[in-house]
């Protein structure tokens, strides 16, 4: 069972990356300003730590990937208090890598009236079960992400707060501008993600929660599409070519991941100044240990924990550790990391989107060993 590990970090020099709306006064728990919208963060005795939600940053390769020739979205579909996606891993990449729950209530108008609705949507059907309820369809994400957070604490006083007015107004009874006020930073977000290359096409239909992927009409489509049974007939499984092109295009949609909240006003390019990659054995993370910070709150690099997850997960490893620096970015550190680096096995060092390509090369010779 192999996963890909990876570790990036984003650079943010003035940024409000993922905000909270409104800023409450911490104590009452009350709103203590109109017009001001806050960054989300965690409050420490350390000090502020900005972060950006996990489902922003799923967001925001959601949203590349479109553009990543081949890829295919799923639909998504809204009732009243739910939204879902047509949970069909078969016709879509998205809902193989990122996962889903498909659990329709049925609308006020009733089971035959949202199947019309689908129809009309271009949305799988779904099996109805017991007591004429919707089969629940479920998928555990087998790209999996951590939250995007600053490497370091700030203090509230380094918290910058941006005031602004929206002063294009003619209109007589409303002569003043109206005053807004939000808040940014300046800082290094890190974020670890993890892809489980076992689960990737590979599509389960058990009576478990997240192992739930197909239903009766799901099961007759991949026979349709002669997808073969895997693992004694629980599940069934895309061609390895069909896996590798999957994984190929979420990998080309971190290469060119962009999005983030102000962008008109503090655009902050969001891809990966830096990034750590490794295939190995086994969900243990390769770089959870591998980036720091100095007493300022610049990032450094720990050499000595990368040489050590490449001693204790040497029989594990499937890969060499694939290394993206950008130029102009940590330059101080460059020398030390082409050293750490050319003393493992196999590694490679680069650009970010060199690494991240490089692994997109390796992957054609070895997939059938990643993807076993």
């Amino acid at each position: 069972m192999a996963h890909l590990s990876g570790l990036i970090l984003i650079d943010c020099p003035a940024s409000a990356l993922n905000n909270a709306g409104q800023q409450l006064d911490m104590v009452n728990r009350e709103r203590r300003y109109d017009n001001w919208s806050t960054i989300k963060k965690v409050e420490t005795r350390q000090g502020v730590f900005p972060y950006v939600s996990a489902q922003a940053f799923r967001y925001w390769m959601r949203d590349t990937l479109r553009g990543v020739q081949g890829w295919t979205a799923s639909p998504t579909f809204r009732e009243e208090k739910i939204a879902y996606t047509d949970a069909n891993p078969i016709l879509y990449a998205e809902d193989d890598l990122f996962g889903y729950m498909r659990a329709p209530g049925g609308g006020k108008e009733g089971a035959d009236a949202l199947k019309q609705k689908w129809a009309e949507k271009k949305l799988t059907e779904q099996e109805v079960g017991k007591g004429d309820k919707f089969v629940a369809l479920t998928r555990n994400s087998p790209f999996k992400v951590s939250t995007l957070i600053s490497i370091a604490p700030l203090k509230p006083t380094e918290i910058g707060f941006d005031y602004g007015t929206m002063a294009r107004t003619d209109d007589p009874d409303y002569p003043n501008p109206v005053p807004y006020v939000h808040e940014f930073y300046r800082t290094t977000l890190a974020g670890l993600f993890s892809i489980d290359l076992r689960m990737m096409g590979r599509f389960y239909f058990a009576e478990r929660t997240g192992y739930r992927h197909l239903d009766s009409v799901r099961k007759a489509l991949a026979e349709q599409h002669k997808l073969k049974l895997y693992d004694d007939g629980r599940a069934y499984e895309l061609d390895l070519t069909a896996r590798k092109q999957r994984l190929t295009q979420l990998l080309e949609g971190l290469a060119q991941i962009c999005g983030g909240a102000k962008q008109a006003m503090h655009y902050t390019d969001i891809s990966p100044r830096f990034v750590l990659l490794g295939v190995a054995k086994g969900g243990n993370h390769l770089f959870g240990t591998s980036i720091g910070a100095t007493q300022d709150g610049k990032p450094t690099i720990k050499m000595a924990a990368l040489a050590e997850a490449a001693h204790v997960f040497q029989g594990d490893l499937l890969s060499g550790f694939y290394a993206g620096l950008a130029q102009g970015y940590l330059d101080e550190q460059r020398a030390d990391l082409q050293k750490q680096i050319a003393s493992l096995p196999k590694a490679f060092l680069g650009h970010p989107v060199e690494a991240i390509r490089r692994v997109i090369q390796d992957l054609d010779a070895r997939a059938a060993e990643w993807l076993a």
